[in-house]
């Protein structure tokens, strides 16, 4: 018993420290790939075609995992019926029988295998619900099950599971779910969509490119698609081709800025600087563009060149001061 309040002592000695670097180290940093990041922030959709996002709060998971602590040292795990993290052997076992028994690590109890009562139909209907409430296990059961009951939803269920996989970071198991949808349905633009950006975040860029592409031609109006495209395309090298694929999703000036931002990011500055130029030309009261073309020129030594940006910058926040009053 003393170890165990010594323990605890040391737990909240280390809770309250934690609280306090995490006020002042905390970042607006995101996680995930920095140019998909960028383009996002521009207000560029790009990513996959999901109906639902796994949320979360990493401030808050940070604050409970030292009161999880507590709850083991004094009161034993209740973590003995909850899902454990998923692995290749683990899904191997239920992706082809319809009666499955799902393992995630340790295996499951009977009450939390999907029942296979209900059409398959509803089994999808479930999958698609769990996985857009961030359960991805469970959903990857009821999908499973739902594309062994009926062959005619196998195209919509292995989509469904490629998002599953890729959200559980399996790439590979995510690629063949897409391939295995695509036989059913070779002409769908979001499956395409969505293992290209899979590719894409897995690092095989020309494989993404082809796949993006495909779906470009299939839906050439779809700005996620486009986008998605143009992010592929600079990871090659290609940024004019990429800022093609840009201007046609987003516009000609939000083309120039998405790709002036991603050269930048890159260390490219003197071809981020052109493309800064060319949207200052289309817009010249962009105080974004204003404002990279200061710190760039400067950068490059161009001083007399980021002053008069700089100008510029002011007087249009001169304007916009007048304008509020």
């Amino acid at each position: 018993m003393r170890t165990r309040t010594i323990i605890a002592i040391t737990l909240a000695i280390t809770l309250c420290f934690g609280a306090t670097a995490l006020w002042t180290a905390e970042t607006n940093s995101r996680d995930g790939d920095v140019e998909t990041n960028i383009i996002d922030s521009n207000g560029s959709p790009v990513g996959q075609n999901k109906e639902g996002k796994k949320g979360g709060n990493k401030l808050a998971r940070i604050f409970k995992a030292p009161f999880k602590a507590f709850g083991k040292l004094f009161g034993g795990s209740r973590d003995e019926n909850r899902m454990r993290r998923l692995n290749e052997k683990d899904v191997a076992k239920f992706e082809s029988a319809p009666t499955m028994r799902v393992s995630d690590n340790v295996t499951m109890n009977e009450s939390n295998v999907p029942s296979t009562k209900g059409t398959a139909r509803e089994h999808l209907m479930n999958g698609r619900a769990l996985l857009d409430t961030g359960r991805v296990n469970d959903a990857i059961a009821e999908l499973s099950l739902a594309a062994s009951l009926d062959p005619s939803l196998r195209g919509e269920a292995n989509g469904l599971l490629g998002l599953a996989y890729d959200q559980k970071g399996m790439r590979e198991r995510a690629k063949e779910s897409y391939e295995r949808a695509m036989k059913d349905a070779p002409e769908d633009a979001q499956t395409l969509n969505n293992l290209g950006f899979s590719l894409y975040q897995n690092g095989n860029y020309r494989a993404a490119v082809d796949r993006l592409k495909r779906a470009a031609r299939l839906a050439p109006g779809d700005q996620r698609i486009l986008n998605n495209l143009a992010l592929a395309q600079c990871r090659l090298g290609k940024y004019d081709d990429a800022y093609k694929n840009f201007a046609r999703a987003g516009g000609e000036l939000t083309g120039r800025l998405n790709t002036a931002a991603i050269l930048e990011r890159l260390g490219r500055d003197e071809e981020a600087i052109r493309y800064y130029e060319a949207a200052r030309r289309i817009e010249p009261n962009s105080s974004i563009t204003l404002r990279r073309l200061v710190d760039l020129y400067r950068r490059m030594g161009r001083t007399s060149e980021s002053d008069d940006a700089q100008r510029a910058l002011t007087a249009l926040a001169d304007r916009m001061a007048v304008a509020k009053s």
